[in-house]
This record gives structure tokens, sequence and C-alpha cells, in this order.
């Protein structure tokens, strides 16, 4: 179920504009995109995505980067089109611009310079003139990702996840009404990673906040909506729940010896496996229950992750689980 969490309050300080759902709404229509070395990045996504959280999941090099990248007018796709409440994206991209808040999956900071600083640059390059107005806003975001105290230190010293969060204060400077980002927790320790989606979790409630990761906790515990992308291709869409209700009843598990692991994946679709004190744990999708020792278990995200991703590649399961 996805995080529901009162807002702190200095979140409050920045309040964002209340516009209806509909006027929110993102269309993205039949983009596609392939890259001069021959690699088709996407292929006819089309998505919908209302305000909340929406989460983007799929594997490393499943296309994910390369439609944040359109979405937020970085790069051209070959065909197709995005709007953005009454914004053609791909026409009138300094429009979007306006309204957008990015944080990348790389993105560079002056290390010799405090976060202060730095958030007073960039409100300066959003439009923020008077230097009273700045520091007020500037002031309001640190506290906002919890990073005031540390206002003036370099960021060169931040840790992963201070570093992350002044990257959403940069990305929420213009008050976005659209904000991006892609893999925010890829590398953060465990305590940086639940303090980095509690923030994003009190941001979205009130704007278009596109997650994408390869993290599929990260979508469970955040996201009212989703989709998963896989080699340029949209697989699934949907609420969480509804695509949870999908699989249910058709998810089992069996532990075995490892050594027996292989002889199972030949005769069963086996969908993931984990080691577990030296044995492995399969699970398989079947529509009926397989016999053989199998159980029936409730099916989570990762569930439905492993099984579209093995049925997109006929059958294999993928590397990672």
């Amino acid at each position: 179920m996805p995080r529901k969490l009162s807002l702190a309050a200095s979140t409050a300080l920045l309040p964002f504009p209340p516009f209806g759902p509909t006027v929110m709404t993102l269309r993205i229509d039949r983009i596609t995109k392939s890259y001069p070395n021959g690699v088709r990045a996407l292929h006819n996504i089309s998505l919908t995505i209302t305000p909340g959280m929406f989460g983007l999941l799929g594997p490393n090099g499943a296309g994910k980067s390369s439609l944040m990248r359109t979405i937020a007018t970085l790069q051209p796709p070959d065909g197709g089109s995005v709007h953005f409440r009454d914004i053609d994206v791909l026409r009138e991209p300094e429009r979007l611009r306006a309204q957008l808040g990015y944080l990348p999956q790389e993105f560079g900071l002056y290390p010799n310079m405090p976060a202060d600083a730095i958030l007073d640059h960039f409100a300066t390059l959003k439009g923020v003139a008077g230097r009273g107005e700045r520091r007020e806003l500037v002031g309001q975001l640190l506290q906002q990702v919890n990073l005031y105290d540390v206002r003036s230190k370099s960021v060169g010293g931040y840790s992963g996840g201070m570093k992350q969060r002044l990257g959403i204060a940069i990305a929420l400077v213009g008050r976005p009404q659209l904000l991006i980002v892609d893999e925010p927790t890829a590398g953060l320790d465990p305590t940086e990673r639940n303090r980095f989606l509690n923030l994003l979790a009190e941001i979205g409630d009130e704007v278009v906040v596109i997650l994408s990761t390869h993290i599929v906790e990260d979508v469970r515990e955040l996201c009212s909506q989703m989709a998963i992308i896989n080699r340029g291709e949209v697989v699934v869409q949907g609420a969480p729940q509804r695509i949870l209700d999908e699989v249910r009843g058709r998810i089992w598990r069996r532990t075995v010896p490892r050594t027996h692991a292989d002889r199972y994946k030949t005769e069963y679709q086996v969908i993931s496996t984990r080691l577990a004190a030296g044995n492995t744990v399969l699970h398989v999708y079947a529509e009926s229950d397989p016999g053989d020792g199998f159980v029936a278990v409730e099916p989570d995200l990762e569930d439905v992750y492993f099984h579209r991703l093995a049925a997109a590649a006929g059958g294999h399961v993928p590397a990672e689980a």
C-alpha cells in the first residue's frame, strides 16, 4: 500500500497551487526513441499520469531514463506527443520547463560551495530577483529537506543522501507542478533512503511526481499508480493493488536444496530465486496448484515485476532475481 504520512510542519512553508487533477494530467502518447547506434530505447510508450506519486519501474537499461529525459525536454523523441496541462511539451518546451522540477540520476554540485549559496544561485536562475525573497525561499527549502543546520557547510563534505536531498531542494526552487526523480535512492544506505522516501511522500500529495526506479520497494511504499517498463515498452500499468490482484492465486513457493534449483527451472515457470540458509527459495507462476511441495503465497510487486520480466524474456528468469 502507498505510504501515508502526515506532512511535516516545514512542508507547509512551500504550498503548491491547488490545481485540479484533470488540469494537472500528464499525457504521454506513443513516444518512440532510437539512438544513432541503433538502440531502440522507447517504443510506443503511452501513459496518463495524474497528481500524486507515479512509479516507473524497470531494470537498468529498460528505457526509464530515456523517457524521463524526453518528458523533461532534454531530448526530442522520434515520434509521439507529450502534454502537461495545456502545454504541448514538444512544441513549447520553455513553458514546460517553467513548471518542471527534475532530479536526474547523476547531477553535479560545486563541492566548495555551501548549500545555501547553491540554492540562492538556482533561485536567481528561476527568476527570484529580490535578495530577501531568495533568502526566505532558500531557508524554507533547507528546512523542508532537513539541511538547514548544515546550510553553511561545503557540499563536498555531504553524504550521498544529503546530496540527494539538496538535489530535491534545487528541483523545488521554482515550486514545480511536475517533478521527475530518476533513480533517487540508488546507492543510499537504509537510513538515508527512508528519509528521502519520506520527503518524496510529503511532496507527492500536491503535484505530479514521477519516480523512476529499479527498486521495487520504492514503488510499493510510495506510489498509488505505477507502470513497469522493459526493453522500451510498457508491460503493465495501473494501481499496484489492481496489478497484484491479476496474479493473486498464481504465485507459488518452495524451498529446495541449492543443487536442485536448475532442475525446477526446467520444469516450472520460475520467476525468481533467492538463497536462504544455503537453500534456494523458488517462486513460480502457475494458473493452478503445481503440486510437488509448492505452497500458495500472497503476491507482492516483486512477484509481478519478475513475472512480467520473465514473460518478456521468453520465460527466462531475469539475472537480478
